[in-house]
């Protein structure tokens, strides 16, 4: 129970299924930020719901392993010129590594969140599927879940609208029904990026150079701020054109950008000792959709893997994606089901 309306709604619609229920919150951050779902008032917010259900309610202090498997990546991962994911390392780490394995020992049978995705049995087990909201869907977050994580996740409120989830809310008098949405990284201050990487690591002045015609267009305050796929303040070429960054190299502190036309690419380097699979693992070269960001609109593909290897070569050209983004896969017969994914390599910019 993060302390959001979701996570509240799904408690309530598990304790009046008849479920044995018993909530839990993580207090995984108290730094500087102390904001999103990690507050103080998160934690009283998820138990003050929990004593309307009439559920017991703990609170586990896993800190130590989100500053070993969360923030320090995260920090890690800027230095090297990438550009991580938190949300999905602390999904993959914490809420269906760590806590799943704790629910385990304590003779839990599953873990349920308020995720907006599906869990869904089948003839070959269960699936992971879309959530019913299409605009709320989190599936994206989720898709390196395995088979036998899937054993253990219950998905309560990905059958159900966002707005019906704050009305089921609003009918049982939770205090989290109108509670707006996190949006922030929680271990993050609001507009604070620079300042906490800052504090943790050594930010570098760099040189932004055109692909195209190696002519310096200028210059950024941080190369570690800097992600592959970026516009805003990247500076334009000498034909007035706008550039899109389509490489970040920390170690020559060099920003190489090129026209967002020629930026877009047909092919999506993958890390393939991350590759995932939700199932079986799929032949190389089968077709797939793949989604590069939460909301982003799926690209078919065709996927290449032996080994450590792995590529996604693209049905049609599209932007470039930031080495450390997660990279989830679809089934292209049945767009609602996630068969995999794996996170993006660095792959050096075209001569």
């Amino acid at each position: 129970m993060s302390g959001g309306v979701d996570s509240s709604v799904a408690a309530a619609l598990l304790r009046d299924e008849g479920h044995e229920v018993v909530g839990c919150t993580l207090r995984l951050w108290g730094g500087e930020s102390d904001t999103g779902c990690c507050s103080a008032a998160d934690v009283d917010d998820a138990r003050r719901v929990a004593q309307v259900l009439g559920v017991d309610h703990h609170v586990f202090d896993l800190s130590d392993h989100f500053e070993e498997e969360v923030v320090s990546p995260y920090v890690a991962a800027h230095a090297a010129g990438s550009t991580p994911n938190p949300c999905v390392a602390c999904n993959r780490s914490i809420k269906f590594g760590a806590l799943l394995a704790r629910a385990a020992r304590l003779g839990f049978d599953a873990v349920a969140t308020g995720h907006h995705a599906r869990v869904v049995g089948g003839a070959a087990g269960p699936q992971l599927r879309r959530g019913a909201d299409r605009d709320k869907d989190q599936s994206y977050v989720l898709g390196f879940l395995s088979r036998g994580q899937l054993e253990r996740v219950v998905l309560p409120v990905g059958e159900l609208t966002k707005p019906h989830v704050r009305t089921l809310a609003l009918a049982r008098g939770l205090r989290t029904a109108r509670k707006p949405d996190s949006q922030d990284v929680c271990f993050v201050p609001r507009h604070g990026r620079a300042a906490f990487l800052t504090a943790r690591t050594r930010l570098t002045t760099g040189r932004v150079v055109d692909r195209a015609t190696g002519a310096a267009l200028g210059a950024v305050d941080a190369v570690e701020l800097v992600t592959v796929g970026q516009r805003r303040g990247i500076p334009s070429g000498r034909d007035g054109a706008a550039r899109v960054v389509v490489d970040v190299d920390v170690p020559a502190a060099t920003v190489t950008v090129d026209r967002r036309d020629a930026a877009r690419t047909g092919r999506i380097a993958l890390d393939g000792a991350t590759l995932s699979w939700t199932g079986a693992p799929l032949r190389p070269r089968a077709r797939v959709q793949v989604q590069t960001s939460a909301h982003g609109a799926p690209v078919d593909a065709v996927l290449h893997h032996a080994g450590v290897t792995a590529e996604l070569v693209l049905d049609r050209p599209s932007r470039p994606v930031a080495s450390g983004q997660l990279a989830v896969l679809y089934d292209p017969d049945d767009a609602d089901r996630v068969v995999g994914a794996a996170t993006v390599a660095r792959r050096a910019p075209a001569a």
